[in-house]
């Protein structure tokens, strides 16, 4: 049986995160995956970088991850590309909202413009007319999310970390059980999205089932990432099925269309009507868009934890095991600060914020 300091079971942005950190630290370290790396919920992301106000602890958890993600900058793999974001309000009563969003992010340090109609129209002509202005965060960025993963496990590898290509069947006394009957020995970090329960069936998990659109190429189209204000009502909400407005332009020169939601769909085909729906509300911001081809339709399943906030720390009533998973639409901007908390926990180092709002103890049965 081999021993490790730790190991990793999954290699998304999440699992690949930790395996940065935990590398960079010193640690004799496994990672478990039978997959492609950053292959399931990670390559079905947009890869937004983006502050989160809706939520204080989800602001506090995007504002740190943000910080870090400043050294990937320059990645030639990442695909870092700083188009800033840009909120549109659709009507007044969307544009009377963005002072309150103005002063969060500026009690934390983002700093984020009012955007009156006609600077709107000069950012972005291609928007469709009549819409009352928006914000900008001007600072924010895209990446390539299969890519970052991949990158950060390199790293990890390049430190001395082994990866082990098979499937994790089992959490044991003394670490994990793998599907080739072969046992791996010492602490274990669960990583693994949607797929969580099946190792940690304490920890309620939801999956939400996503659809993506990416164009040919139509440089200088988009400008910025842009985004619905109402995109968090859609991205939190309760409801069995959601579309909101949100378009990229990446540094291909084509453009990435999301973003969709649905609860209950453990079928990953297209479901051409809920495509529909999706490009129908990007059309109503972006008319131009209708012209363009379609190169790849795809979806994805996004982790949903119970409450909307990861799981981050130890798991509680089982021994040297810890998590970090359920971040639904947010795993690729959280994805660096959630290593640093949980590795920081892990060696019982004091953490850059306040780790208990992601406590698995606060659902944990």
């Amino acid at each position: 049986m081999k021993s490790y300091d730790l190991i990793i079971v999954g290699a998304g942005i999440i699992g690949t995160a930790c395996a940065d950190v935990a590398s960079a630290a010193g640690l004799k370290l496994a990672i478990v995956e039978p997959q492609a790396i950053g292959g399931g919920a990670t390559a079905a992301a947009m890869g937004h970088l983006v502050a989160m106000d809706d939520d204080p602890a989800e602001l506090a958890l995007s504002h740190y991850s943000l910080q870090l993600w400043e050294a990937f900058t320059d990645v030639a793999q990442i695909e870092y590309s700083r188009c800033g974001t840009l909120w549109v309000a659709s009507n007044e009563n969307e544009l009377a909202s963005i002072p309150a969003k103005l002063a969060r992010l500026a009690a934390v340090g983002v700093h984020a413009e009012l955007i009156e109609r006609q600077r709107l129209y000069q950012l972005e002509p291609a928007l469709a007319p009549g819409l009352a202005g928006g914000m900008r965060v001007l600072r924010e960025a895209v990446v390539y999310p299969p890519g970052a993963a991949r990158h950060l496990l390199d790293r990890a590898l390049a430190r001395g970390a082994t990866l082990y290509p098979r499937q994790a069947t089992a959490l044991t006394r003394n670490g994990v059980e793998l599907d080739d009957r072969s046992m791996l020995s010492g602490p274990v970090l669960v990583a693994t999205g949607a797929a969580l329960p099946r190792l940690l069936p304490q920890l309620p998990m939801r999956q939400r089932k996503g659809h993506l659109v990416i164009t040919d190429r139509h440089p200088g189209i988009v400008h910025h990432q842009l985004l619905e204000l109402g995109y968090a009502d859609s991205a939190h909400g309760d409801a069995d099925s959601s579309v909101a407005f949100n378009v990229q332009p990446r540094p291909t020169g084509q453009i990435l269309i999301g973003s969709s939601r649905e609860y209950g769909s453990d079928d990953s085909a297209v479901s051409m009507p809920m495509v529909q729906r999706m490009l129908e509300r990007c059309f109503h911001y972006l008319p131009g868009l209708r012209d363009l081809q379609a190169l790849r339709i795809w979806t994805g399943f996004r982790p949903v934890s119970a409450d909307g906030r990861p799981y981050l720390g130890r798991v509680p009533g089982a021994q040297n095991v810890w998590v970090a998973a359920g971040h639904e639409g947010l795993g690729i901007t959280t994805s660096l600060g959630s290593a640093r908390l949980v590795i920081d926990q892990l060696l019982s180092q004091s953490t850059a914020i306040d780790a208990s709002p992601y406590d698995p103890a606060r659902i944990a049965a």
